[in-house]
Protein backbone atom coordinates (compact mmCIF):
# COMPACT_ATOMS: atom_id res chain seq x y z
CA UNK A 1 0.00 0.00 0.00
CA UNK A 2 1.24 3.63 -0.60
CA UNK A 3 1.76 5.33 2.44
CA UNK A 4 1.08 9.07 1.12
CA UNK A 5 -1.80 9.68 -1.81
CA UNK A 6 -2.42 13.32 -2.99
CA UNK A 7 -5.86 14.40 -2.29
CA UNK A 8 -6.58 16.65 -4.92
CA UNK A 9 -9.72 18.68 -4.38
CA UNK A 10 -12.09 19.95 -6.81
CA UNK A 11 -15.19 22.48 -6.26
CA UNK A 12 -17.69 19.83 -8.15
CA UNK A 13 -15.84 18.59 -11.07
CA UNK A 14 -13.69 15.71 -9.39
CA UNK A 15 -15.41 12.85 -11.76
CA UNK A 16 -14.86 15.03 -15.37
CA UNK A 17 -11.24 15.79 -13.88
CA UNK A 18 -10.43 11.56 -12.98
CA UNK A 19 -11.74 11.20 -16.41
CA UNK A 20 -10.10 13.60 -18.18
CA UNK A 21 -6.36 12.44 -16.48
CA UNK A 22 -7.05 8.79 -16.60
CA UNK A 23 -7.32 9.44 -20.63
CA UNK A 24 -4.59 11.53 -20.95
CA UNK A 25 -2.07 8.67 -19.18
CA UNK A 26 -1.28 5.04 -20.57
CA UNK A 27 -2.11 3.09 -17.86
CA UNK A 28 -3.90 4.80 -16.15
CA UNK A 29 -6.86 3.35 -14.35
CA UNK A 30 -9.97 4.48 -11.81
CA UNK A 31 -10.50 3.34 -8.74
CA UNK A 32 -13.49 3.30 -6.01
CA UNK A 33 -15.82 5.69 -6.62
CA UNK A 34 -17.93 7.19 -3.74
CA UNK A 35 -20.97 9.05 -4.13
CA UNK A 36 -23.12 11.66 -1.76
CA UNK A 37 -26.34 10.24 -0.67
CA UNK A 38 -29.32 11.45 1.14
CA UNK A 39 -27.51 13.27 4.12
CA UNK A 40 -25.11 15.04 1.32
CA UNK A 41 -23.38 17.75 1.81
CA UNK A 42 -22.94 17.11 -2.09
CA UNK A 43 -26.19 16.64 -4.76
CA UNK A 44 -27.06 12.99 -3.92
CA UNK A 45 -25.57 10.30 -6.36
CA UNK A 46 -22.57 13.00 -7.32
CA UNK A 47 -19.13 12.02 -6.83
CA UNK A 48 -17.60 12.88 -3.33
CA UNK A 49 -14.51 11.03 -3.61
CA UNK A 50 -12.74 8.84 -6.75
CA UNK A 51 -9.17 7.31 -6.69
CA UNK A 52 -7.48 6.89 -9.40
CA UNK A 53 -3.57 5.90 -10.50
CA UNK A 54 -0.93 7.62 -13.10
CA UNK A 55 1.65 5.29 -13.52
CA UNK A 56 1.23 3.32 -10.73
CA UNK A 57 0.53 6.49 -8.45
CA UNK A 58 -2.83 6.58 -6.51
CA UNK A 59 -4.35 9.83 -6.39
CA UNK A 60 -7.70 10.65 -4.30
CA UNK A 61 -10.32 13.42 -6.20
CA UNK A 62 -12.55 14.84 -3.58
CA UNK A 63 -15.53 17.24 -4.56
CA UNK A 64 -15.46 19.43 -1.67
CA UNK A 65 -16.88 22.16 -3.34
CA UNK A 66 -15.97 26.15 -3.41
CA UNK A 67 -13.79 26.99 -0.75
CA UNK A 68 -10.31 26.11 -1.61
CA UNK A 69 -8.58 27.03 -5.35
CA UNK A 70 -5.23 24.97 -6.62
CA UNK A 71 -2.06 27.35 -6.76
CA UNK A 72 1.51 27.17 -7.81
CA UNK A 73 2.47 25.91 -4.79
CA UNK A 74 1.97 22.48 -5.22
CA UNK A 75 2.68 20.94 -8.85
CA UNK A 76 2.76 17.55 -10.78
CA UNK A 77 5.83 17.23 -12.54
CA UNK A 78 5.65 14.51 -15.54
CA UNK A 79 9.04 13.51 -16.27
CA UNK A 80 9.44 13.14 -20.40
CA UNK A 81 12.24 10.87 -22.35
CA UNK A 82 12.24 12.76 -25.31
CA UNK A 83 10.00 15.80 -27.30
CA UNK A 84 7.76 13.47 -28.49
CA UNK A 85 6.59 13.04 -24.64
CA UNK A 86 7.21 16.71 -24.03
CA UNK A 87 5.03 17.65 -26.78
CA UNK A 88 1.91 14.89 -26.18
CA UNK A 89 1.97 16.25 -22.47
CA UNK A 90 1.93 19.75 -23.38
CA UNK A 91 -0.97 19.57 -26.16
CA UNK A 92 -2.98 17.22 -23.42
CA UNK A 93 -2.99 19.05 -20.43
CA UNK A 94 -2.67 22.46 -21.44
CA UNK A 95 -5.95 22.22 -23.72
CA UNK A 96 -8.62 24.45 -22.12
CA UNK A 97 -5.73 25.68 -19.39
CA UNK A 98 -3.02 28.30 -19.28
CA UNK A 99 0.47 28.03 -20.47
CA UNK A 100 3.01 29.66 -18.15
CA UNK A 101 6.32 30.09 -18.30
CA UNK A 102 9.45 27.32 -18.23
CA UNK A 103 7.66 24.42 -18.82
CA UNK A 104 4.71 24.64 -16.63
CA UNK A 105 0.75 25.11 -17.20
CA UNK A 106 -2.49 25.08 -15.67
CA UNK A 107 -4.82 22.35 -16.95
CA UNK A 108 -8.40 23.09 -17.36
CA UNK A 109 -9.23 22.40 -13.64
CA UNK A 110 -6.26 24.67 -12.76
CA UNK A 111 -3.87 22.37 -11.66
CA UNK A 112 -0.47 23.38 -12.42
CA UNK A 113 1.90 20.79 -14.10
CA UNK A 114 5.23 20.57 -14.87
CA UNK A 115 6.34 19.19 -18.71
CA UNK A 116 9.91 18.78 -18.35
CA UNK A 117 12.24 16.54 -20.50
CA UNK A 118 14.35 13.93 -17.93
CA UNK A 119 17.69 15.30 -19.12
CA UNK A 120 17.04 18.97 -17.81
CA UNK A 121 18.67 18.95 -14.73
CA UNK A 122 21.69 18.21 -16.24
CA UNK A 123 21.98 21.24 -18.29
CA UNK A 124 22.15 23.28 -15.16
CA UNK A 125 24.91 21.14 -13.54
CA UNK A 126 28.36 21.53 -14.29
CA UNK A 127 29.84 24.43 -16.40
CA UNK A 128 28.78 27.43 -15.03
CA UNK A 129 28.60 29.31 -18.31
CA UNK A 130 27.12 26.95 -20.25
CA UNK A 131 24.56 26.21 -17.49
CA UNK A 132 23.29 30.08 -17.74
CA UNK A 133 22.79 30.17 -21.51
CA UNK A 134 20.54 27.04 -21.10
CA UNK A 135 18.69 29.03 -18.14
CA UNK A 136 18.33 31.74 -20.66
CA UNK A 137 17.39 29.94 -23.50
CA UNK A 138 14.12 28.29 -20.96
CA UNK A 139 13.20 31.67 -19.34
CA UNK A 140 11.90 32.66 -23.15
CA UNK A 141 10.18 29.26 -23.42
CA UNK A 142 7.02 28.40 -22.35
CA UNK A 143 6.98 24.59 -23.55
CA UNK A 144 10.44 23.28 -23.41
CA UNK A 145 12.39 22.55 -26.89
CA UNK A 146 15.07 20.28 -25.73
CA UNK A 147 17.37 20.32 -28.91
CA UNK A 148 16.92 24.35 -28.56
CA UNK A 149 18.06 23.94 -24.46
CA UNK A 150 20.77 21.34 -25.23
CA UNK A 151 21.79 23.90 -28.10
CA UNK A 152 21.79 27.23 -25.98
CA UNK A 153 23.88 24.63 -23.46
CA UNK A 154 26.46 23.59 -26.03
CA UNK A 155 27.00 27.16 -26.82
CA UNK A 156 27.78 28.76 -23.61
Amino acid sequence: MQKITQCLWFDSNAEEAVNFYTSVFKDAKIGEVARYGDAGPGPKGSVMTATFELFGQKFIALNGGPLFKFSEAISMVVNCENQEEVDYYWEKLSEGGQEQQCGWLKDKFGLSWQVVPTELPSLFTGDGAKSQKAMQAMMKMKKLDINILKQAYQEG
